[in-house]
């Protein structure tokens, strides 16, 4: 059951690099001559309509994060038109497509005579959500930044109470605790990870001076 539980995990991942391969090639075919030199415009829409299926999708979206084809995927991805508006918004929710790739992808179908024009106005309708979504994405990863923010400097500041033994003694055991981690993290170590038995002393003294608040001159045992 394991030889062939690998065999076919084997075979999947095959058929993956085949069909980026394929994608890859498709693309670069799609490139036309323009104002601008050879690259990606109405007529590769046109083209990559025809040589790329919705069944491919998932394939793009993984070629997504390649910037030797970004743009061709967002053409690729437009080209599909109602079949890509949904998958392209997953996409971008789950950090495989940027915003601005998602918000180009939404705009080419709204502009591409080749998508019906149900499609084209679900696109423009999602490319308001990807906006809003977007806002929404960065109010939370600023108010974590805050909150990260305030609580290293809580616990800065605790850390500082340490040296006042008037003022260590208001200290709750769970406050000297996030001190001492933090300062294991400071040195790049992890409580239980693998140390030396340098490290190990280190860690272990830092503990009963920080933790348990026993003087930093006790003899070892």
């Amino acid at each position: 059951m394991v030889i062939l539980s690998g065999l076919f995990l084997g075979s999947c991942f095959a058929e993956d690099a085949v069909t980026l391969q394929r994608l890859r090639h498709v693309i670069h075919s799609s490139r036309h001559l323009g104002a601008h030199g050879v690259g990606h415009n109405n007529d590769s829409l046109k083209t990559l309509s025809r040589t790329v299926t919705p069944a491919e999708i998932p394939g793009l979206i993984n070629l997504a994060s390649d910037k030797g084809f970004r743009v061709g995927v967002q053409f690729a991805l437009a080209s599909q038109c109602e079949a890509a508006i949904f998958p392209v918004r997953e996409a971008f929710v789950g950090h495989k497509i940027i915003f601005l790739d998602a918000q180009d992808i939404m705009q080419l179908i709204e502009g591409f005579d080749g998508c019906p024009p149900e499609a084209r106005q679900r696109a423009a309708n999602m490319r308001s959500e990807i906006d809003a979504l977007a806002e929404l994405e960065t109010a939370r990863l600023q108010k974590e930044a805050k909150e990260k923010a305030a609580e290293d400097a809580r616990i800065q500041f605790n850390a500082l109470k340490l040296t006042d033994p008037q003022q260590a003694k208001h200290l709750t055991k769970e406050e000297r605790e996030e001190i001492f981690h933090r300062s294991l993290k400071a040195m790049g170590l992890i409580e239980n990870g693998p140390m030396t038995p340098a490290q190990k002393d280190l860690v272990d003294r830092m503990y009963r001076t920080m933790v348990l608040g026993e003087s930093g001159n006790r003899p070892p045992n």
